[in-house]
């Protein structure tokens, strides 16, 4: 199936610059998000670089920001682990070193404050003939959640290999 632009989508660079600084000023956007936007109004790959170097340099898009705040968003509202965290934002397209610093920006007590009351919340509803089986349920669970196997190990006094 063919991509096509619809034709009153298709925005003048000007207007397509005002509508993205409109979006970031709205809430935070990495790169790869005004991108796509600009993309599908219409703009050049030329044209989208002016744009988006403009919005770094007047501070409307900072990835480093967006990190930050993505991922503490994640964590509060989501329940995400560092894992999942870290893989959404490398689907995102942003670096290694702005992914690195946003998570280990993110705070601990909270972090393990959440991990624990994923614990408690989802332990009742596991149906399991064993200790063995409960905690492998569990810890698939919190995998999926993106949390450390050795820090829900930790927490549920089991021991990892």
């Amino acid at each position: 199936m063919q991509n096509r632009l619809n034709p009153s989508k298709i925005l003048n660079e000007e207007e397509a610059l005002g509508r993205a600084a409109a979006l970031c000023s709205q809430r935070e956007c990495c790169i790869s998000e005004i991108s796509q936007k600009l993309s599908g109004w219409g703009q050049t790959d030329a044209a989208s670089q002016r744009i988006i170097d403009y919005l770094i340099k007047e501070r409307y898009i900072d990835e480093e920001r967006f990190c930050r705040v993505y991922a503490l968003d994640k964590l509060r509202y989501n329940h995400w682990g560092r894992l999942k965290i870290s893989q959404m934002l490398r689907s995102l397209g942003v670096s290694e070193a702005h992914r690195n610093a946003a998570l280990s920006a993110l705070p601990e007590d909270e972090y393990t404050d959440i991990l624990r009351t994923l614990i408690r919340q989802k332990l009742p509803s596991i149906k399991a003939r064993s200790n063995y089986e409960r905690n492998g349920k569990l810890l698939r669970f919190l995998a999926g959640r993106g949390f450390e196997t050795t820090l829900a190990c930790s927490l549920l006094g089991v021991e990892f290999d």
